[in-house]
């Protein structure tokens, strides 16, 4: 999304096309749950992966080369179109994970904090790249490399360890059937909201940093640091995490571990120092990058083997738009003050964890000595 808005902007585009054709990347992953069924019942899950690669790069290339000679229209259709398997790449190589770890669930969970560690340095030198790259050629040059790399991740996916597929077209439940699947149990359910809060609450922090450097009394720039703080916190948490991985029931690590994630956001709001802003949000890293681990666990050991793939990728896309809701949030909220984002975020996620404890209470099994 940073190398499309850059391309726009860059070539003299209005900063309205900058950012609906941003949104054409992101907005199809809402219907990425509805093409993942394959990942279940293909004879081999890895070739769908691959030609989820494979789309995905070449509808970009193709619509940055065309952008300056094409109506903007077929460039949002191609992005859209590369946007609209961006789930089957993300959440598609976590369900293989039991395939890659093996069955043993401590080895699972060491092999989640480094997807997690994934996430992370993906999150942190794609931005980063693409500005480098952007200045030493140009955006166009930045785009078609993440497309030649993507394309490249097609034949890298194939070296990924073998696992036959885990049901058959008339086993594997359609999108819609899996969705009501995951309402209607506990732990998937749980991981659902509580995914979607988290990942509203943190994706106001970006903005946030901004909005509150006058206010810490450093300058706009100083907003990196904020940001990069809260990255390095969940590099160091994932690394962690593999090497001392998250014991216990995933269900209640990820109660306990949104309720900590509020109270990092709470530390944020009430920092009134440059130094303890940066480590307030370096704890914020760490505690998401958990709570991001434990949701990992809780898709793999709640999800039933015949809808895996479909309920990494359902949760991933919710996951997307809830963060993007959140962003938009804060940029609308902004302005009425730089603590009002992070105090819905901590209520946000207060409640979520309060309605999981609820919920969690509620079905716990009742003997004739507790009634």
């Amino acid at each position: 999304m940073v190398a499309i808005v850059l391309l726009v902007t860059t070539s003299g585009g209005p900063g309205w096309l900058a950012g609906l054709l941003g949104a054409a990347i992101t907005a199809p992953h809402l219907a990425g749950p509805f093409i993942a069924r394959p990942l279940d019942t293909a004879r081999d899950g890895r070739t769908v992966i691959a030609v989820a690669c494979l789309v995905h790069g070449v509808t970009l290339a193709a619509a940055v080369l065309l952008y300056p000679y094409a109506w903007p229209l077929v460039t949002a259709v191609l992005l859209a179109a590369s946007g609209l398997v961006g789930p089957l790449l993300t959440g598609g190589i976590s369900s293989r994970l039991p395939a890659i770890a093996g069955p043993d669930r401590r080895s699972q969970r060491r092999a989640q904090g480094w997807d997690v560690a994934t996430y992370g340095i993906a999150g942190t030198v794609g931005p980063s790249a693409v500005a480098a790259v952007a200045a030493w050629a140009s955006p166009t040059v930045a785009a078609l490399v993440l497309a030649v790399a993507v394309i490249a991740a097609a034949g890298l996916i194939r070296l990924l360890p073998y696992a036959p597929p885990a049901a058959t077209r008339a086993q594997a439940p359609h999108p819609a059937r899996t969705l009501g699947l995951m309402l209607s149990t506990g732990p998937l359910r749980r991981t659902l909201y509580l995914t979607m809060s988290v990942a509203l609450s943190v994706q106001v922090l970006p903005v946030v940093a901004v909005a509150s450097t006058g206010t810490l009394g450093v300058g706009a720039a100083a907003a990196g640091v904020l940001t990069a703080a809260y990255g390095v916190g969940g590099l160091a948490a994932s690394m962690l995490i593999m090497l001392r991985p998250l014991p216990g029931d995933a269900d209640r690590a990820m109660t306990i571990l949104a309720v900590t994630v509020a109270a990092a956001l709470t530390l944020v709001a009430v920092t009134t120092t440059f130094g303890a802003a940066v480590a307030a949000y370096a704890v914020t890293g760490v505690l998401n990058s958990y709570f991001f681990a434990a949701t990992l666990a809780a898709r793999s050991e709640y999800a039933p083997a015949t809808a895996r793939g479909q309920v990494f990728v359902w949760i991933g896309a919710l996951k997307i738009s809830a963060g993007s809701a959140g962003t938009a949030l804060a940029g609308t909220l902004i302005g009425a003050g730089a603590h009002l984002p992070l105090l819905l975020a901590v209520t946000c996620t207060t409640i979520a964890a309060a309605v999981s404890l609820a919920d969690r209470s509620a079905q716990r099994p009742r003997f004739w000595f507790q009634s």
